[in-house]
């Protein structure tokens, strides 16, 4: 999908290059129906997105209907071109001395009077056209497809790395500590006697504290060994968990988990009577 957008993105870069010379080629046979074959057509300008002008080296004059006709017939080879304004501007004040609308939908075409050849002077055509939505459609095709990528990756990622829920080895792991049984692999605890369920993040959290009571474990550390294989790491979310582990513990006051001050948590046990079995 994403080669696909590229491509279109260089095609329509090509298709646009192609109407800066049919705009060219305008300027080229209006000098011609003028009676000039000699002076130059000046570069054109692209004044903004989806609008163009053609200026001249000398004055000249022009017939509406034969500028009509020759922007029609040109501009009919270009594919984006749909719709789009045609203005001739007078260069001395950019009043507009002529002007007309074409669409490919006949009867949205805007012509005014074409039977009076101008007077000989100097002159801006300027061809504004109507955007086609190609660039919105190709900009929301890329972005689609990369989060469509991204979302495919995820959950490829996902299913094909086996989840770090436990550290290996420690999966049948009871910790004892006095009136309270932590055990890790089907997360629970027991405090005096009522089982309390942990969730898989709670369990994994605690079960870091319990292989080293009273120990300052790193907020990074945390963060890291908890979160890291998901590919996010949201500091708020450690701090819930330890609330939500706080409230659970809060049971027995031998056993709680505290705040080191800028270092990390600390699973504190008085007296300690950590066993594993």
């Amino acid at each position: 999908m994403i080669c696909a957008a590229f491509t279109m993105e260089d095609s329509d870069g090509f298709d646009f290059a192609k109407r800066e010379v049919l705009i060219r080629s305008i300027g080229h046979e209006l000098l011609l129906q003028s009676g000039d074959s000699t002076s130059r057509v000046l570069p054109v300008k692209k004044i903004a997105a989806n609008e163009y002008q053609i200026s001249f080296e000398n004055e000249l004059t022009f017939q509406p209907k034969l500028l009509m006709n020759t922007t029609r017939r040109l501009l009919s080879k270009d594919p984006l071109a749909r719709d789009y304004v045609v203005n001739v501007l007078n260069c001395d004040d950019s009043s507009i001395a002529y002007g007309y609308a074409v669409s490919k939908n006949k009867k949205d075409d805007v012509v005014t009077c074409i039977g009076r050849r101008q007077p000989k002077a100097c002159y801006i055509i300027n061809i504004k056209f109507k955007p086609t939505g190609t660039t919105t459609a190709k900009n929301g095709y890329l972005l689609g497809s990369l989060s469509f990528l991204a979302f495919a990756g995820f959950i490829f990622l996902r299913s094909a790395k086996p989840r770090k829920t436990l550290p290996d080895g420690q999966h049948t792991n009871m910790f004892t500590w006095g009136s309270v049984l932590f055990d890790a692999k089907n997360r629970k605890l027991i405090i005096n006697g009522e089982t309390i369920d942990l969730t898989g993040t709670e369990a994994r959290v605690l079960l870091i504290f319990a292989l080293s009571p009273n120990v300052t474990i790193e907020r990074s550390r945390l963060q890291k060994e908890i979160w890291e294989d998901e590919g996010v790491i949201v500091g708020r979310s450690l701090d819930m968990f330890i609330s939500k582990l706080r409230k659970k513990l809060e049971v027995n006051p031998n056993i709680k988990i505290v705040v080191i001050r800028g270092k990390g948590y600390k699973l504190e046990i008085t007296p300690v009577q950590a066993i594993t079995n």
